[in-house]
């Protein structure tokens, strides 16, 4: 079971398992909704994951013709994104950095790596 919440504190939920996968997302989407070189989501079945409180300041945002974006409407932070319809709407990718529990993911895949930002350097790099 993971727990998490928003920067605020008004967003609260609970996640019944470990993710099916987790990933940094370097598209352009994911950098324009954090701010920041990439976004890192673990991905769960959505029938797993319960709001516990603040759903009422869910705001919601249509980034493309099937994909919604849900972020805090109090205090900004990026909640979640998924399909709104179709098969994959089964799945919801939450913001791991929202996570209040520990969280060792042990495999994190880099996706988009085509539009990554000049400017980020892997840790490997650094090191």
């Amino acid at each position: 079971m993971h727990k998490g919440s928003c920067l605020c504190g008004a967003i609260r939920f609970e996640i019944e398992t470990d993710p099916v996968a987790v990933s940094n997302c370097h598209c352009i989407m994911c950098q324009k909704q954090h701010g920041a070189a990439f976004a890192t989501y673990a991905r769960f079945r959505r029938c797993e994951v319960h709001y516990l409180a603040g759903v009422d300041t869910l705001a919601v945002y249509q980034s493309s013709a099937d994909v919604q974006r849900k972020f805090c409407g109090r205090c900004g932070s990026n909640i979640e994104w998924g399909y709104s319809s179709g098969e994959y709407a089964i799945w919801v990718a939450m913001a791991v950095g929202l996570l209040d529990t520990e969280f060792k993911p042990e495999n994190v895949k880099e996706l988009h790596q085509d539009t990554q930002v000049c400017w980020w350097r892997s840790h490997a790099e650094i090191t």
